[in-house]
């Protein structure tokens, strides 16, 4: 089997769809699942997905802890119920002392309150006995999946999988024993950037994600 080679995607929302595809056939019939957004970038493939196999959407936010300096480079993430994670410090310095020292980790934890309330994440009882496919535009280093992954664990769900269009090999193998599936339409070595497996892959700002949301908000 060839290795794939970018892009393969028009856009996120293509990606949604074969995801959904993929998806179709591991799903029970009468599955009480629900489709969980990582906002910003995981909205239009979740949409797609929702749209594909009939579930409810939600979001639930989770936020990249980084140097401003240097905003593309994680050191930790943060998401709902006090989950942090953090990158293994080098030199005897450790990301979680400076972060906090910074204020970078102040900051995103109000950022993350923000997106909560305005993307209106429900509440952890809201979801506790469900099927969580948890979906997202891509996974690169994993830093923010793995803390969403970390906090819905704290629900309960009944089930939960990840549904990604592309992801790192690596990390891939790291994410797996927190899922009970993992489903990944392609898994690459050494993955540096995920918008290049898209045609077309632009910053979501708030408000188009709230008009991605609007009508399954509607429904609640």
């Amino acid at each position: 089997m060839m290795a794939p080679h970018p892009p393969l995607w028009s856009d996120r929302y293509a990606a949604g769809l074969a995801l959904a595809a993929r998806l179709q056939s591991s799903l029970g019939s009468g599955d009480p699942g629900t489709v969980v957004a990582l906002p910003r970038g995981g909205v239009p493939v979740a949409v797609a997905v929702a749209e594909g196999l009939q579930l409810p959407l939600v979001t639930w936010s989770v936020r990249k802890v980084a140097d401003p300096r240097w905003p593309e480079l994680a050191i930790g993430a943060i998401a709902s119920g006090g989950v942090t994670v953090w990158r293994q410090g080098q030199g005897g310095v450790e990301p979680e002392a400076v972060a906090i020292q910074q204020g970078w980790l102040q900051a995103q934890e109000r950022e993350l309150v923000r997106r909560q309330t305005l993307f209106g994440d429900p509440s952890p009882a809201a979801l506790g006995g469900r099927h969580l496919i948890v979906v997202d535009d891509g996974i690169a280093t994993g830093m923010t999946v793995k803390a969403a992954l970390l906090s819905l664990a704290q629900v309960q769900p009944r089930r939960l999988t990840l549904a990604v269009p592309v992801v790192d090999r690596r990390v891939a193998r790291d994410l797996a024993g927190l899922v009970d599936q993992l489903e990944a339409l392609a898994v690459v070595d050494d993955l540096q950037a995920v918008g290049q497996w898209y045609e077309t892959f632009p910053q979501l700002s708030d408000g188009e994600v709230l008009e991605l949301l609007r009508p399954w908000q509607q429904r609640t």
